[in-house]
């Protein structure tokens, strides 16, 4: 495939699961009425709110809801990749976060559990604990969809980029970031953390977002973004509430700009494991 166009859809999920769907479902149209192949959701898109609601909405995969994507994959005939749901675990009273990706004939190509959890804590600015209620997942995955290889994470990932240069290195031209990305550490941090990736990497990034404030008070950064391998932004949504961001991705840009800066190829690996020496003055 030498090129694809992408949408990012942006969303003010609450805690109605089933109107959560609706409003996904709706946009998804769009973004598909507008020449979308490739569509991705935001993080938690069918539920964000508080941790009590967890049970009532969380479902193995395949599931209720991840059927009922599949469907409007399949009639649309585009890639929909699930930005994350709540997935049943193991664990008595946690689940996983889960990201899904679901090919453009319905079938469920791949899933990612979220690894790296947001468990913080600003004084006066933002506390929260992921890990409380969420179990971590321990895979990276990167998946060859409709001609796009994807690399998978979800939101707080975004800061260990560690992670990126391994999918980036198992192949992956376009980095997926759905998100929830809080306001507060939005606002310093988004953007450049989501240009970082794709420049550090020359990589494609999509990132779909939530936006606006949850049941909890709780707000959300939205500013949904589509940036391509030397960093610049192809799209960004500048709505305060749901909206459909595209671009055409031309997917041989990230082959022309690994071989301009050789990242891949400079790496030194047999350094990077080793104990770090320091001088003391």
């Amino acid at each position: 495939m030498d090129s694809v166009m992408v949408a990012a859809v942006q969303l003010s999920s609450g805690v109605d699961s089933a109107n959560n769907v609706k409003d996904a479902i709706a946009l998804v149209n769009e973004a598909a009425d507008r020449g979308a192949t490739h569509i991705q959701l935001p993080e938690y898109f069918n539920y964000l709110g508080p941790a009590k609601g967890f049970g009532d909405v969380a479902e193995s995969i395949p599931g209720p809801i991840t059927a009922q994507m599949s469907d409007v994959a399949s009639s649309r005939k585009v890639t929909l990749h699930i930005g994350s749901l709540l997935e049943i675990s193991p664990t008595p009273g946690k689940f996983f976060n889960t990201s899904v990706v679901i090919n453009s004939t319905g079938h469920i190509v791949a899933t990612y559990r979220k690894i790296h959890l947001f468990d913080v804590d600003i004084p006066g600015a933002v506390a929260q604990r992921e890990s409380d209620f969420i179990t971590p997942g321990r895979d990276l995955v990167m998946v060859n969809v409709d001609g796009v290889r994807l690399g998978l994470s979800v939101c707080f990932d975004i800061r260990f980029p560690e992670m990126y240069r391994e999918l980036a290195r198992s192949g992956a031209d376009v980095l997926a970031i759905p998100a929830a990305f809080n306001a507060v550490t939005g606002r310093a941090h988004w953007e450049i953390l989501i240009r970082s990736r794709a420049i550090e990497n020359h990589a494609f990034v999509v990132a779909a977002a939530q936006v606006g404030t949850t049941d909890e008070g709780i707000a959300t950064f939205g500013h949904s973004l589509i940036i391509d391998p030397w960093g610049e932004i192809l799209a960004e949504s500048t709505s305060g509430g749901p909206d459909v961001i595209t671009a055409v991705l031309d997917l041989h840009e990230v082959t022309k700009r690994r071989q301009q800066i050789a990242v891949m190829d400079y790496r030194r690996p047999d350094l990077y494991n080793q104990a770090v020496h320091v001088v003391e003055d």
